[in-house]
């Protein structure tokens, strides 16, 4: 009889500790003021805190907050896509650069391509008036 004495009072204990800690610990509750539920769970052995996590505690509190940032950036999709963004727009400008480095002859103007196809073999330009 004295074990089972014992064994409901630590179930009472645990109960009041944690109705308490989640009491104090809650954004809001439920049904009546936090002071109220405080001095429910401490007086009312077994059914305070009992009472309290069937109608005081918050139902569901993390699927009613809003969705949180993400910690860190490693985590945040949004800043990983514009890191791609960032990353993809800087390579293709380090390719154009090592392009235009590279390239044998700078590109000409439609003009000076049609005054090349009017020089002779020898380096001459053709007379366009002769017969």
């Amino acid at each position: 009889m004295v074990r089972l004495f014992i064994l409901l009072a630590a179930v009472a204990l645990v109960l009041l500790i944690l109705a308490l800690i989640s009491g104090l610990s809650a954004e809001r509750v439920r049904n009546l003021p936090r002071a109220v539920w405080v001095l429910v769970i401490l007086l009312i052995p077994i059914a305070g805190p009992a009472a309290y996590f069937a109608w005081g505690r918050p139902v569901a509190a993390g699927s009613r907050r809003a969705p949180s940032r993400p910690s860190s950036p490693d985590d945040d999709p949004d800043f990983l896509r514009s890191m791609n963004v960032e990353q993809s727009r800087r390579e293709r400008e380090m390719l154009a650069q090592w392009e235009r480095e590279l390239s044998p002859e700078p590109e000409r103007l439609p003009d000076e391509k049609d005054e090349r196809k009017n020089e002779q073999p020898d380096g001459e330009q053709k007379d366009e008036k002769k017969p």
